[in-house]
């Protein structure tokens, strides 16, 4: 059974519940809806917002992603049955924009975007932000499995409860100013307890499978989509091994990424050692527009650079010190040393041991070396030179 006076205790708002109106940021899956159903049962005066990102028209035959039509529609009968307004926010030209014109771009530079925090650090953490602030809510609340916690006056964000489910990773950028305003009922819940309270509530969602895909991109196809909304950029191109040599050929660099084992149309080399004879996508030269692949050995990274970082901790100037720091959601956190720059957007991180598949586009997030839940900050990773850089190519 769920503790309500818990829930309560966590939105950390004074006063009476019902003295709150809380905005809910709901995409219609069982995670939103469950936040939604918990601050209505705790007493809280509570709106529910949906984001409408495609063409209505594509939309309503959409399935299976966060935000589409039969979602919008789920959120509006979660509403009704919890009793609460719901609203939908047209947001799609503000999506194209922010989200998916950079995840296209992106992958035209040889990176691997992270879609998903863009959108939350736009148009979910921003513009949502603000239409809650102008409906005169006292908090906006998410279905996001991450804690928030108020220690000495101030707001820290920390791993959730389930770890499986943790979405710390995706919500690096949340800014101090956001952290004041956001909370997140979920966080202390592991996934089986909120689905547990779905059932109760009997709500139509509790049973709805998790979203897998970005959003914008069915059966995780991004290739497809980066061609459809940038035609006749993508070209093709060679295939090299670390000398320089042609290996083959392929329809386009967006179709790789750096540490892709399956799937580059090369099989292992006869004649040669075992350890040397499988190849990687070990680095993507998008002025040549090849795509180069070697041994793992060449895929060994040392050193980062991170751009845009956010701190959630206060910092000195040209700090330097320990952190473990993640760098893709599914991975476990890696040790190393990291030192900030003047105006502590900018850092370089050492690694304690040289880490395998590093990429630009994605996000480098920093926690406590002291207290691995507690999340420092984060940014991107914009240089990410492996052993290939040694060589000539």
């Amino acid at each position: 059974m769920i503790n309500i006076n818990q829930v309560i205790k966590e939105m950390d708002l004074e006063g009476d519940p019902s003295n709150h109106r809380v905005v809910v940021a709901m995409s219609g899956g069982v995670d939103s809806s469950v936040t939604a159903a918990l601050l209505v049962e705790a007493g809280y005066n509570v709106v529910g917002l949906t984001m409408q990102l495609y063409d209505y028209g594509k939309a309503i035959q959409k399935k299976g992603a966060c935000c589409a039509g039969s979602d919008i529609y789920d959120a509006r009968l979660v509403c009704s049955k919890l009793g609460i307004p719901h609203y939908v926010l047209n947001y799609e030209s503000i999506f194209q924009n922010q989200v998916m014109n950079d995840f296209a771009d992106s992958y035209l530079r040889g990176e691997t975007p992270i879609p998903c925090v863009r959108c939350n650090q736009t148009v979910k953490f921003t513009d949502m932000f603000d239409r809650a602030k102008n409906l005169g809510a006292s908090a906006m609340a998410t279905g996001h499995y991450i804690r928030r916690k108020t220690k000495k006056g101030h707001p820290s964000l920390y791993t959730g409860v389930d770890l499986s489910k943790d979405q710390s990773y995706f919500l690096f950028a949340t800014t101090k100013k956001q952290l004041d305003f956001v909370r997140f009922p979920l966080g202390s819940l592991t996934k089986n307890e909120t689905r547990s309270v779905a059932k109760r509530h009997n709500l139509i969602v509790a049973n709805k499978p998790d979203s897998q895909d970005i959003c914008f991109v069915p059966e995780g196809k991004y290739a497809e989509v980066v061609r459809k909304l940038r035609p006749g950029s993508v070209e093709a191109g060679n295939i090299i091994d670390v000398n320089g040599n042609i290996l083959g050929r392929h329809n386009g660099i967006i179709d790789f990424t750096i540490g892709q084992r399956k799937g580059i149309g090369i099989g292992g080399r006869k004649g040669v050692d075992d350890n040397k004879s499988i190849l990687y996508v070990v680095g993507l030269d998008t002025k040549k527009n090849n795509v180069i692949v070697g041994p793992k050995e060449f895929l060994s990274c040392n050193k980062i650079k991170i751009s845009d970082c956010n701190w959630l901790i206060d910092l000195q100037q040209d700090s330097e010190f320990r952190v473990l720091v993640k760098l893709r959601n599914s991975s476990q956190p890696v040790i190393g040393t990291i030192k900030v720059n003047f105006d502590n957007t900018l850092a370089y991180l050492l690694f304690d041991q040289p880490q395998f598949g590093v990429s630009t586009g994605q996000a480098a997030v920093f926690y406590n070396i002291n207290e691995i839940s507690h999340i420092l900050g984060g940014g991107w990773i914009t240089e990410a030179p492996n052993k290939l850089a040694e060589t000539n190519l």
